[in-house]
């Protein structure tokens, strides 16, 4: 039997998991909820599902499974109301927009009948598994970075911009690689951050030093306003003569030693599903849901990097040290 999935959110993310996802015959996509009705049945048609216009509804039609693609600030009460009815949760990043809201989510996790996952794609991105690959065998042991990510435009969606709906630049954009340093460097202890609002409404320029617990430092900077140019993302990484650097999820370029060379992994002929990791993170998830596996991307992952964005909007210049769930710090800088 194929496990029966209902996707919440018929936008562009509920559509790309939708492709991919009608290439598993492992799945039946059997309902497509969106409140724009035009858009809920647009999808409902290309997955031979039908069209909801909730989250109520597509509990009630019976679905094993829920995809949550729907605006950020929806998420938890999405999540939380999924997992109680029994479903197995997929819920796109970010998993909430405030501290508290996430240790909800985690919560409901724990007790839950059905598995949960958050959808930090790039975890599964060829560009990026190289990079863990590197740094989990030993070959490359990080001591420092420089992180950018960077969004041209705050323009589309028309709600984009609006911290209402997303939580802020962020939770929308910047969020992506608070998880990768995570994942690639370990847990954050401090940070300390200065923002500007320079273009839109809130705040939109981040410059951030990071240190995390095994001693790697980071110099991280976000911006909103930058247009597309390449690499709009990318991370740099530095050992002892080494360097790795990543060219948004295009390419990696790694220089192994002095006098070694430099070595070049493409991913350019790799289409999107594949490229940008979504197919790997999906097809994880559905195993997990049959009961193949643990969800690879957890609750707490999720709780996890709400909290560095949480830091950085709080910091305005000072010292934050993580795990501290009264948010403030009182050490000062080395």
């Amino acid at each position: 039997m194929a496990l029966t999935v209902g996707i919440l959110g018929a936008g562009y993310m509920g559509r790309t998991h939708s492709q991919i996802l009608q290439r598993d015959k492992q799945v039946s996509i059997t309902a497509v909820a969106d409140p724009v009705a035009v858009a809920a049945k647009t999808l409902a048609e290309q997955c031979g599902a039908k069209a909801l216009s909730g989250l109520d509804e597509l509990l009630d039609s019976g679905v094993q499974a829920v995809f949550i693609t729907s605006p950020n600030a929806t998420h938890v009460e999405a999540s939380i109301k999924a997992l109680g009815a029994g479903c197995s949760v997929f819920c796109e990043k970010p998993m909430a927009v405030t501290l508290q809201s996430a240790q909800e989510v985690v919560a409901a996790a724990k007790k839950a009948k059905g598995v949960f996952q958050v959808g930090h794609n790039r975890r599964f991105a060829p560009v990026y598994t190289r990079l863990k690959e590197l740094i989990a065998s030993g070959e490359f042991k990080p001591l420092s970075a420089h992180i950018k990510m960077n969004r041209g435009e705050l323009k589309k969606p028309s709600w984009v911009w609006d911290p209402k709906v997303t939580g802020g630049f962020l939770y929308e954009s910047t969020l992506h690689l608070f998880d990768m340093a995570r994942w690639l460097l370990g847990d954050v202890e401090r940070l300390i951050a200065l923002s500007n609002q320079n273009v839109y409404p809130t705040a939109d320029d981040f410059s951030i030093v990071m240190e995390f617990k095994n001693g790697v430092t980071c110099a991280f900077t976000s911006s909103a306003h930058t247009t597309w140019i390449y690499p709009f993302e990318s991370i740099e990484l530095y050992a002892e003569h080494q360097a790795l650097v990543t060219e948004e999820m295009e390419r990696v370029r790694y220089s192994p030693g002095l006098e070694r060379g430099v070595v070049e992994h493409n991913f350019f002929q790799l289409a999107i599903p594949e490229k940008w990791g979504y197919a790997e993170e999906d097809r994880l998830f559905i195993n997990a849901a049959l009961g193949e596996g643990e969800p690879p991307v957890t609750a707490l992952d999720g709780y996890k990097s709400v909290e560095i964005a949480d830091a950085v909007y709080r910091s305005k210049g000072r010292w934050m040290s993580l795990g501290d769930t009264k948010r403030r710090s009182r050490r000062k800088a080395k």
